[in-house]
């Protein structure tokens, strides 16, 4: 079976988004590692079967009592097809997490892998309205969530999806989105197995 593995900073919602889709009871909480290993569900959207693993989220300086845990990540995500990277839009320091997954992504070698960028938390997410009067002439960054799906981390990142796994919003285009990649890899692995589709 074609695998997916939800990649991402650590406390993005990852385990929110794998009892979600899998209809399991994954241990989740809104802590630092509250996910310690590897889990992995068979789950099927639309008639395609495909394995869905939660991992360990990444952090820039591990701590070392965690390294063992990762590394069953690592193995993972390097073994993944697709891989589903969760970042949660609600926290200041996004785009830094975005960086961080990208650059041990790259050291483990699974940068060429396809990805799902996921912005999860919009109903945490937060903006101000700009300030005509502001005489430093910076306006708040970042702006409403409309113009945040115009921006260059949508276009840079294509595909990407805007969603709250906690309550339950644009869970079907996240699936959907799912559904055509994991389906893409199956079709390429499996050409003659198209009883599914």
């Amino acid at each position: 079976m074609v695998r997916v593995a939800l990649v991402g900073y650590t406390n993005v919602g990852k385990s929110t988004i794998m009892n979600l889709i899998s209809k399991s009871d994954v241990f989740a909480e809104n802590k630092l590692f509250a996910t310690l290993d590897t889990t992995v569900r068979k789950v099927v959207v639309e008639n395609l079967p495909f394995l869905l693993s939660d991992t360990v989220g990444f952090i820039r300086k591990l701590p070392h009592q965690l390294v063992e845990s990762f590394k069953s990540t690592l193995d993972e995500v390097r073994e993944a097809d697709l891989l589903v990277h969760v970042v949660d839009i609600s926290h200041p320091n996004f785009e830094e997490h975005i960086k961080v997954v990208q650059q041990t992504l790259h050291e483990i070698g699974a940068d060429k892998k396809p990805v799902l960028l996921a912005f999860n938390k919009i109903d945490a997410y937060q903006w101000e309205e700009p300030n005509p009067f502001d005489p430093s002439g910076q306006q708040p960054k970042p702006t409403s969530l409309n113009d945040l799906k115009e921006t260059w981390m949508a276009k840079e990142n294509n595909p990407c999806v805007f969603i709250s796994a906690k309550d339950k919003q644009n869970i079907e285009e996240f699936k959907g989105f799912i559904y055509s990649m994991a389906k893409d890899i199956h079709v390429t692995r499996y050409p003659y197995d198209n009883l599914l589709y």
